[in-house]
């Protein structure tokens, strides 16, 4: 059976990288911050309010035309109308009963409250109209109903009852099925398709989910009965089970591949305490469907004749029911049999688990529509074929069922008729995988501790550091060759050809910028600063104005323009004599000229 988790409320660690993520310095190493500020590395923990389950409380009204049966209500649309419905294991919408069709003219005179209390839907101010579609349900048994689909908001409980559930846009049907004289609240948690929504609308299990309002999609459901402990009334947990409501089993089983008929269990005998024959199921073990949208339990035509014959049991074609009258209920009801239901995960052997109704469990009434006055009937039922085998609400009075539909299983256990605990709840948890997965993720072995992914964290840091540290250096070695490149350019820019003279063909386009060409006193074709050739500038030691295109054009010609601009100065040579710089006597430095009426001697030197 599904584990519960006895805590409804559990702390849930954040983990370090979520942190990580959601602030770029909640991790940061202390160099990467800025220095006023601090940043520890310690564990940050924060409380998650996991859901406790619902404990849907009944109505405490005993209906329906073919009871009586334990109801539960809800509150629809923005006037909070108040509804009473039975939970339907095979359903996945809630449908109620339309006022203004589902009572016409001619039945009963409370018909609206006999019911459930029929709505007009179209009054809410939250109502927003779908189209007329089936309900989809029981369409193996020939019991699909249609009606006008809609969506509202739906509240569990009744008005005024503290804290309930509530789910905005919901899908709900209007239906004026008469065998479906009360409405219905669908536990199964499968989408509804139209072909007027582009989307599945989800049901009302999977949105109490997904607004946080519930554990999980499961549930423990029992139908309650009148005949045992001054009347039971139902119960309906969603998200969890009551463990107070049945004998824990060791047989747990698994959902079977069609979806529309997920909650199959082998059963592998049927059997009476009194009556003959004892043996009720001739014909062997059968898988049949845990459906209590119905009252009837549906058996092999072969296990209705046993039945009939056990018990004394006659079919009414007209109303399609073993009707039962005075004298024979009467009888029943001193004899009192009971009816044991064994189910297996086998059809024969293996771990078992015994169901017992007791007379009480089949003496039902029927009404209106379906008879004309109230009587006594047998609630059995003829199968066409074995898609039509199920057990319907008539078995839920002494069956707990639990199902999962988070991990695909569920239990069938029998109730616990202890007056002590049925009317004390103790209600279990059933969580989501999800919330398993947060609790025991930091303690898992599987799972990734707090310090690991610290320690990722830390690790990512640095991989980045290193990333970016190595991409300024490949990016800083690519400009550096580049200015390089650039500088090659420039002084093959320069005019200089491969023999070493200057280009003169271009000099009217060369810039008046020097530039560099491989040193200080760089060699021929220099271009230096402010060469414009309209400026006479004078000579430091020039003598004979110098043709730019021949050898020895230095530094200290300046690369100045002299005269008409056609001459260029040298530093110590002409154009046609070579000039050396202190040859002994032949060429003497040029003494400077002395203006005598300056003149001032020399101090003397000054005393030590």
């Amino acid at each position: 059976m599904p584990q519960p988790y006895a805590d409804s409320r559990a702390p849930r660690l954040t983990t370090l990288l979520f942190a990580f993520v959601s602030s770029s310095t909640a991790f940061s190493p202390s160099w990467l911050l800025p220095r006023n500020r601090i940043a520890p590395l310690e564990k940050r923990t924060e409380q998650i309010v996991i859901p406790a389950p619902i404990n849907v409380g009944p109505s405490q009204y005993w209906e329906g035309n073919d009871g009586p049966w334990s109801s539960f209500p809800i509150q629809v649309g923005s006037f909070h109308t108040d509804v009473r419905v039975f939970p339907s294991t095979a359903g996945y919408v809630t449908w109620v009963i339309d006022q203004d069709s589902g009572c016409p003219s001619g039945y009963v005179s409370n018909c609206i409250e006999s019911r459930g209390h029929a709505i007009q839907p179209n009054q809410s101010l939250t109502y927003i109209g779908n189209s007329r579609f089936d309900i989809g349900i029981e369409q193996n048994l020939g019991l699909d109903a249609d009606g006008d689909a809609f969506f509202d908001d739906v509240i569990l409980g009744w008005p005024g009852a503290g804290v309930t559930p509530r789910v905005n846009h919901t899908t709900l049907f209007a239906t004026v099925a008469p065998y479906y004289w009360i409405g219905g609240f669908g536990l199964r948690p499968t989408p509804a398709n139209f072909t007027t929504q582009t989307s599945p609308q989800p049901s009302f299990m999977e949105q109490l989910r997904t607004t946080n309002q519930t554990p999980s999609v499961s549930y423990g459901y029992t139908a309650g009965n009148q005949y045992r402990l001054n009347k039971v009334f139902g119960s309906l947990v969603l998200g969890g089970y009551d463990q107070n409501r049945f004998q824990p089993t060791n047989l747990t089983h698994a959902f079977y591949g069609d979806i529309s008929r997920d909650l199959l269990v082998n059963v592998q005998s049927i059997t009476t305490d009194k009556g003959s024959p004892s043996n009720l199921l001739p014909d062997g073990s059968i898988t049949m469907f845990l459906d209590s949208t119905v009252p009837m339990i549906y058996l092999p035509e072969s296990a209705c004749k046993a039945f009939e014959q056990a018990f004394g049991l006659t079919f009414d074609d007209n109303s399609n029911r073993y009707l039962v009258n005075s004298t024979l209920h009467t009888t029943l009801q001193q004899t009192n049999p009971s009816v044991t239901f064994t189910i297996g995960n086998q059809t024969t052997g293996g771990d078992t688990v015994e169901i017992v109704l007791p007379y009480g469990a089949f003496d039902l009434e029927i009404g209106f529509p379906q008879v004309a006055n109230q009587t006594n009937y047998f609630p059995l039922a003829r199968a066409a074929n074995d898609t039509q085998y199920t057990l319907g609400r008539t078995f839920f009075q002494e069956a707990y069922v639990i199902v999962d539909y988070d991990r695909s299983n569920f239990t069938v256990a029998p109730c616990i008729w202890d007056n002590n605990k049925v009317n004390v709840a103790d209600i279990k948890t059933i969580l989501d995988p999800a919330y398993e997965k947060l609790l025991s993720g930091g303690n898992s072995s599987s799972g990734i501790s707090a310090g690991a992914i610290a320690g990722i964290v830390v690790g990512v840091v640095a991989l980045i550091l290193i990333i970016v540290v190595a991409l300024f250096l490949v990016r800083r070695k690519k400009q550096i060759k580049q200015k390089r490149v650039a500088e090659l350019e420039a002084k093959e820019a320069g005019g200089i050809g491969k023999e070493g003279s200057i280009d003169t063909s271009s000099d009217s386009n060369r810039p008046k910028i020097s530039q560099p060409i491989g040193g200080e006193l760089g060699g021929d074709g220099a271009i230096h600063e402010a060469d414009p050739t309209t400026r006479s500038l004078p000579q430091e030691l020039g003598s004979q104005l110098q043709d730019p295109s021949k050898h020895g054009f230095s530094e200290m010609d300046g690369g100045e323009a002299y005269g008409t601009g056609k001459g260029w100065a040298q530093e110590m040579e002409g154009a046609d004599h070579p000039i050396y710089e202190m040859p002994g006597s032949d060429v003497h430095e040029l003494p400077v000229p002395i203006n005598t009426n300056d003149y001032k001697p020399p101090r003397p030197p000054a005393q030590q």
